[in-house]
């Protein structure tokens, strides 16, 4: 995969610092097998765990007896929803979810009952032994039917879900979320006042093109299954390895299910084997704690691939309506949509999903009349949640398949239409909020269409050479019937928290001398889940305080929150913790040096910096080491430390009428350019190219860079050709990889990067986050080839083959 940077000011940039691309510290373990994974932990004497889950996904449960199961030789303990000893249910941010079930099970594969035994299969086969007596239900798996049938029977009965002040489920309805601009937004009396103004818009329309879309289940795929060491403390508590996204929220809910002070719940973050959202949520945390602290005893769960599909949350299947109208100069008018989110049994993160998909649901494109409608459901189907893209994906699939239906009504190329219509700075998405920060969409589009396109079958050396083949080495086809397509995708997405959440990270930085030779230590619970944070930790500091040597200490609760790896937010947050901490260890030095007289009388602390481990002022020059300044720290000498909170700008919750308001801290897109091959007869997809055109603000480290745009790419193909998690009647019929595929080295194309940088004024170095965009405008991209070539609509992301060949299956 070749990827180009153009990376601003490198010369003057710190040995392995911002903008530098150092080698990884956990790359060479990795990649030869060495690195210690979350599964692989061990302890003398530990038991491991088991969890029974539920067969079917709606039934009241009679009784569960585990008589026969207390009797296997080895087993320590056998739990149920009767041995939680504080609150019985748990959540994300709405508490709806049982620690183990205790009076219904929502969805197949739900915990009951937790096993402890010395030998993993010895748990196993003490599961088995539970017995549960089960009503069955009927199940609740239309997600529009939980969202506009009122005689739809209920997931969750009113009393039974916990009072919050924020969250107020209306039927199977968790969130709706309303969005009105322009015309529309004076319209609000009734329904009927809407459709007048819509009656109205279409008329005025040169083209019309409405359409329904859906986007399938997806699985976050990660290699590493859920998995963790729970050990019993001699305070009482519980010291927990685990593989998780966000320490500190894993904690606040760990802890009162325990009964417990968060404090004496202290989690340590263990390897992780991949993430994307899957891990924001509990899977085994609070059930190997429980058995720990009731059996005096280390416990440790590792999930098998089957009871991972089950034991974690997936992204939100979508089903959409959309509807444009444009100007006979492809100037759109109007825009109307209708989102509806699978949350499937549990609230998880739904509610924050409707507000991206509502508020960035029309993409990046000047609407001057936005109608949109979002609704998150409960179901009794799997539970979703964060997933790379976070709502902004389902949306942009629907919003870019009526671009380019647009287009086509009207005889433009695409890319013309998204450029006649394209947000810039200054422009306003439909809540209102501005854009106030570089936004050079016109600029990305064009420079996506010009780059250098691969060369045509005839072209290659050996046209008929089966690897350049939809079909690949299995021989399907040899080039009848292939058909080449281009299609492009652009997606809007906002990166941080949003709607009036405090996000902030905490980091704590300290400058000693060791063996003569400074020394700093970063320390922050933010999670290392594969992105490269523990770098880019490493090159602020050295950036910021001029030092070679910089340790980074375990990600653990004894620091302050470094909230969730994810929304794209880390380097924002926890980079400008790492730099604000660095900012107060450095003012701190440069008192030191004042106090000692070693600053010239007149010299500002704007004159001076730390570079090469020496106090240096621009107009005097070196003024003194650091190691003479600070001396030996195992002989008294100064140990400079700062723990600092670094928070983004405020935002706000939208408002629930009109969907108004500043709701987003950051603005990231990508733009996309699929070119596939696809073989119309047997409906097979080869992606020949897939390039993008990427505003990062700022490069901090241009491979890492590369590898996000091309990973978050990758799962965007998944998405568009093959991954799907088959749910027929909420039970999942393809729960391993065997059967749920994604793609590849042979499925993913070469990719040609081109990345800007155009710094937003509001973030550390002006950067942006990264990764998520190229998962949002690589699928829509894609389908739109598969399109181009075939002719066909599809309107169903992931594209079946029976899709391509017209086939009803």
């Amino acid at each position: 995969m070749a990827a180009t940077t153009r990376v601003t000011d490198l010369s003057s940039t710190t040995r392995d610092g911002v903008g530098t691309s150092p080698r990884r510290p956990d790359g060479t373990l990795k990649v030869t097998g060495e690195f210690a994974y979350s599964s692989d932990m061990w302890m003398e004497d530990m038991l491991w765990g088991a969890t029974l889950r539920s067969p079917h996904p709606h039934a009241r449960i009679l009784g569960i007896d585990i008589t026969e199961a207390l009797k296997v030789a080895g087993v320590q303990a056998v739990l149920t929803h009767e041995d939680v000893p504080g609150e019985k249910r748990y959540g994300l941010e709405y508490q709806d979810q049982p620690v183990l079930a205790f009076d219904k099970v929502r969805y197949k594969g739900e915990a009951v009952a937790v096993v402890a035994a010395d030998h993993p299969e010895t748990a196993r086969r003490a599961m088995e032994r539970i017995r549960v007596d089960y009503e069955v239900l009927e199940p609740v798996s239309d997600s529009r039917r939980a969202a506009m049938d009122p005689e739809c029977p209920l997931v969750h009965e009113p009393h039974e879900l916990p009072h919050h002040p924020e969250y107020n489920p209306r039927g199977n309805r968790l969130r709706y979320q309303p969005v009105r601009t322009g015309a529309f937004a004076g319209a609000t009396g009734s329904d009927g006042e809407q459709e007048e103004v819509l009656a109205r818009l279409r008329a005025e329309a040169a083209a019309v093109v409405t359409t329904e879309y859906e986007v399938g289940m997806q699985d976050q795929a990660f290699l590493g299954p859920e998995s963790g060491l729970a050990v019993p403390a001699e305070d009482g508590g519980v010291d927990l390895y685990v593989a998780t996204q966000w320490l500190h929220v894993d904690q606040r809910q760990i802890a009162p299910a325990l009964g417990l002070d968060q404090e004496q719940v202290r989690l340590t973050l263990a390897g992780v084997g991949g993430a994307f959202g899957a891990r924001e949520d509990l899977s085994m945390q609070i059930h190997a704690c429980m058995l720990a602290l009731h059996t005096g005893k280390p416990v440790k769960f590792v999930y098998n691939r089957e009871e991972s599909f089950y034991g974690h949350v997936h992204r939100h299947p979508a089903k959409m309506r959309y509807e444009h109208g444009a100007t006979a100069d492809g100037r759109l008018l109007y825009a109307t949509g209708e989102v509806i989110v699978d949350g499937g049994a549990y609230a998880s993160a739904t509610p924050a999903v409707v507000g991206v998909a509502s508020s960035l649901g029309m993409g990046p494109y000047e609407i001057p009349n936005a109608w949109m409608d979002a609704y998150g459901v409960y179901t009794t189907n799997p539970p979703c949640g964060a997933m790379r893209g976070f709502g902004a994906v389902q949306a942009c699939f629907a919003y870019e398949s009526q671009m380019d239906k647009l287009a086509a009504e009207l005889g433009l190329h695409p890319v013309e239409l998204r450029v006649r219509n394209a947000m810039s700075q200054g422009s306003k998405v439909i809540t209102g909020q501005e854009i106030d920060m570089p936004l050079p969409m016109a600029e990305m589009l064009e420079r996506c269409r010009d780059l250098p396109m691969p060369p045509a079958r005839e072209q290659l050396s050996d046209p008929a050479d089966q690897r350049t083949l939809p079909g690949g080495v299995a021989g399907t086809t040899r080039g009848e019937g292939v058909v080449r397509g281009v299609g492009y995708g652009v997606g809007l997405k906002n990166l941080c928290f949003s709607e009036g959440f405090d996000d902030y990270s905490t980091a704590r930085v300290r400058m000693e001398v060791v063996g003569g030779e400074p020394v700093v230590l970063v320390h922050t619970a933010a999670a290392e889940v594969g992105q490269g944070l523990v770098t880019v930790k490493g090159q602020i500091a050295r950036t910021e305080l001029g030092v070679e040597k910089v340790v980074i200490a375990p990600s653990d609760t004894q620091v302050g929150s470094a909230g969730s790896s994810s929304a794209s937010r880390q380097s924002y947050m926890t980079g400008g913790a790492v730099k604000t901490a660095c900012a107060s260890v450095r003012d701190e030095i440069f008192s030191l040096a004042r106090k000692k007289g070693l600053v010239p009388e007149g010299l500002e602390d704007t004159d001076l910096s730390l570079s090469g481990g020496k106090v240096v002022s621009a107009t005097a020059g070196a003024l003194v080491a650091l190691p003479d300044l600070l001396g030996e720290a195992a002989e008294g000498g100064a140990v400079v430390e700062h723990t600092r909170e670094f928070h983004h700008r405020p935002t706000e919750m939208l408002d629930p009428e009109l969907g108004q308001g500043d709701s987003h801290t950051q603005f990231g897109m990508c733009v996309h350019r699929a070119v596939v091959d696809v073989d119309v007869d047997l409906g097979l997809v080869k992606v020949v190219a897939l390039d993008a055109v990427q505003d990062v603000g700022k490069v901090m480290h241009p491979q890492q860079l590369a590898g996000q745009i091309q990973g978050g790419a990758t799962q965007g193909l998944g998405l568009a050709l093959m991954e799907e998690v088959q749910v027929e009647g909420s039970e999942i019929r393809n729960p391993s990889f065997t059967d749920y595929l994604i793609p590849t080295i042979l499925d993913t194309p070469p990719m040609r990067i081109d990345v800007l940088e155009r710094p937003d004024p509001h973030s550390p170095y002006g950067l942006r986050g990264a990764g998520e965009p190229p998962t949002l405008s690589s699928t829509p991209a894609i389908v739109a080839g598969v399109r181009d070539a075939t002719g066909r609509p599809l309107t169903h992301a992931p594209v079946r083959p029976e899709d391509i060949v017209g086939i009803d299956v």
